[in-house]
């Protein structure tokens, strides 16, 4: 059962918006301005990542706690950036260095270069309970960024079916085909 208080257990500001915006429809309270300790993403999953945050945050607010981790896992990098996509330039890095580091490891690779955003989500309790689902979006690696949407990798990721990327597309269309909204549409439905 979807609790009646929920806080988003992420500091990241585009996250934030994501989340609140997919998940408008939920008959929930949003807490977004909690405070709690820093939780390292060590991690060797999407899952492992996601519910680390989640049972951290819950454990620290008292209240039931909503986290994702997601990634970008592209084929020609046997799968990688994948639950190391927001430091695949290493510790600290920004979305532009990122997506320079991204570009450079393909740029010997000829599109079409396959990939896909990968992301779960979980809801956990202060008891210790935690519910989570998973969703994926297919697509490619552009050569050159466009738009100004988005975050992370959205400049150079394609959805399957579209010309243009992530980042050139109206935000409630993006919000409907990611990732994050399957995996999040997904959690809705099983908690009923």
């Amino acid at each position: 059962m979807l609790p009646d208080r929920l806080v988003i257990a992420s500091r990241n500001p585009g996250k934030i918006r994501e989340i609140r915006a997919i998940a408008a429809g939920w008959p929930v309270e949003w807490v977004t301005d909690a405070a709690w300790p820093d939780v390292e993403e060590t991690g060797e999953t999407y899952l492992e990542n996601a519910l680390l945050k989640a049972r951290a945050v819950a454990a620290s607010t008292g209240l039931p706690a909503l986290a994702d981790d997601s990634g970008l896992e592209v084929d020609a990098l046997g799968g990688g950036p994948g639950p190391r996509s927001a430091r695949f330039a290493g510790e600290g890095a920004t979305d532009p260095e990122n997506l320079d580091a991204l570009l450079a490891a393909l740029s010997d690779t000829p599109p079409p270069r396959a990939a896909r955003y990968r992301a779960v989500a979980a809801i956990a309790w202060p008891d210790g309970r935690a519910v989570w689902a998973e969703a994926t979006c297919e697509g490619s690696i552009r050569s050159e960024p466009r738009g100004t949407g988005g975050f992370g990798y959205d400049p150079v990721f394609e959805p399957r079916g579209y010309d243009v990327t992530m980042a050139e597309l109206p935000p409630e269309v993006k919000d409907r085909l990611s990732h994050r909204g399957g995996a999040l549409q997904a959690l809705r439905k099983g908690l009923g």
